[in-house]
């Protein structure tokens, strides 16, 4: 029986993913293609259809999300704005190098040593970051340094931070070359930009990355769409579950500070490293054994954060009632 052009059991699988990233992407206002390209690379879906699907969905859950966090007053437009010009540019430069790549064979092996050492960089700094204090001073001070670069225009943003405007397109454009080329929707590279970069505080810089995202995915879904790289039953089945995942993670952000799970946000990008380079050396030299521990690592390591927001979210709404209690008593 097939469903979508896809059996029951691959529906259910995708759908699953999609709750498990949704709730990721409410908490993190990260889109969650950073895990959805390298799993369809994983399950054998050619790299430009995985890296369009990938915008696709960035796109769809997107919108979710931003509708959320709007209401909960985490959005600076006009931050969102910048970097959305900046990585549109970006964006189209990136699929024109993954066009290009698929015409000589060489994208996969490019995209999947590219996704390696991405997510291994981001996931060691943001781990470093977690278990250090003294990073976070160091954070701070590259925040001051380029608030301190004055290049006209100098722009106003949410938190009292003021910095210029052509860093914001700059950064953006970078960004977006990377999501045009790897199918992220940049979401794990924006928001240690603006929050450690910009200075930017946390809650605003998730739920403007969201914002952005739904913009600047909205335009790579489409450049991909019109090259016919995108498999759409796979992103209707992961936009079903994301659209309740989500909703999870972004009331979890009223619960919950982000900097207690960062520890778990950075084991789930090193296990996506791993996981592409394990698919690597499985396909070069024909293990069986290592193709599946790729898999496992993918969607084992959405299931433990996520498992870990939803954990932690209950935990703080257990603990506000009793506090509440002791309160009205004395």
């Amino acid at each position: 029986m097939a469903i979508l052009g896809l059996s029951v059991t691959t529906l259910a699988l995708f759908v699953g993913f999609g709750v498990l990233i949704g709730t990721l992407f409410g908490f993190f206002g990260m889109g969650g293609s950073f895990l959805v390209t390298p799993a369809l690379l994983v399950m054998g879906y050619a790299p430009k259809v995985a890296v369009g699907s990938g915008l696709a969905f960035v796109f769809g859950t997107s919108v979710i999300g931003a509708l959320r966090h709007r209401n909960h007053g985490q959005v600076d437009y006009k931050l969102a704005a910048l970097m959305t010009i900046g990585m549109t540019v970006g964006i189209e430069v990136g699929k024109h190098v993954v066009l290009f790549l698929e015409e000589t064979g060489l994208s996969g092996i490019v995209i999947s040593v590219a996704y390696v050492g991405l997510l291994a960089i981001v996931g060691l700094l943001t781990l470093r970051d977690a278990r250090s204090e003294a990073d976070e001073s160091a954070s701070f001070d590259l925040s001051e340094t380029v608030q301190s670069i004055e290049i006209w225009p100098m722009v106003e943003l949410t938190g009292g931070v003021r910095v210029s405007a052509s860093i914001i397109l700059v950064v953006g454009f970078a960004i977006g070359i990377l999501s045009g080329f790897l199918g992220v929707g940049g979401g794990f590279l924006l928001m240690p930009a603006m929050m450690y970069g910009l200075g930017v505080p946390a809650s605003v810089a998730v739920g403007t990355d969201i914002l952005q995202i739904t913009i600047s995915g909205a335009f790579g879904a489409f450049t991909y769409a019109q090259a016919g790289s995108i498999a759409l039953p796979v992103v209707i089945s992961l936009l079903a579950g994301s659209s309740l995942g989500a909703r999870i993670g972004a009331g979890a952000t009223k619960l919950v500070d982000e900097d207690d799970i960062k520890g778990y946000f950075a084991a789930m990008l090193l296990a996506g490293s791993v996981a592409v380079a394990a698919k690597n050396l499985s396909t070069a030299y024909g293990i069986e054994a290592l193709q599946t521990v790729s898999i496992v690592l993918i969607f084992g390591s959405a299931i433990v954060v996520s498992g870990a927001v939803v954990y932690s979210a209950l935990r703080e709404l257990q603990k506000r009632p009793q506090s509440n209690g002791t309160t009205t008593t004395t």
